[in-house]
């Protein structure tokens, strides 16, 4: 049952192309081939304590738990972060897939993480990280065990939101 099939060959149509013109853009010099700029943008919504999140061309609305002044009308920060990891890990399995021909039934990620919010709001404690994060992948396939352990392998390897939280960078507040 080859739910994936149709999305993986379109998938890997649009990978061959890219592939191809940068491919082609690189072999002309341009070291910057392939670089994109991703930016995010947010800011408190007045007396309401939301936050609008501008990420490219898309708008979510960030909040609190009305245990912290809240209204719960969007995700917070932490579980945002969460869930960015989860949908790179999804679009992760997908590329890998496709690049080293696993077929796939189906993908979910699940991620979890704790967070000690004794310091966020101001109790002492130590500095506030999420910790104990953990994801366990779902994947259904026909594929062999061994083909999903390389499938696994390949991306834990290749997950750029995962390789960033595994090897953290700094993060510079720049001044206008």
């Amino acid at each position: 049952m080859a739910y994936l099939t149709e999305y993986l060959a379109r998938k890997s149509a649009a990978m061959s192309e890219k592939r191809e013109t940068w491919q082609a853009a690189r072999d002309e010099g341009s070291a910057a081939a392939g670089v994109v700029t991703i930016n995010a943008s947010s800011a408190l919504a007045g007396n309401t304590g939301a936050r609008p999140t501008q990420m490219g061309e898309h708008r979510i609305v960030s909040d609190s738990a009305p245990a912290l002044a809240g209204h719960g009308l969007g995700p917070t920060a932490p579980e945002l972060l969460l869930g960015a990891l989860a949908s790179c890990l999804v679009h992760t399995y997908v590329i890998q897939a496709v690049l080293l021909e696993v077929p796939l039934d189906s993908v979910r990620v699940d991620v979890t993480g704790t967070l000690d919010m004794t310091v966020v709001i101001g109790a002492p404690g130590k500095a506030p990280v999420i910790e104990n994060i953990r994801y366990n992948a779902h994947i259904e396939s026909p594929a062999s065990a061994d083909a999903l352990d390389w499938l696994h392998a390949a991306v834990d390897a290749n997950c750029p939101v995962l390789n960033t939280l595994r090897l953290a960078r700094d993060i510079e507040r720049v001044t206008a």
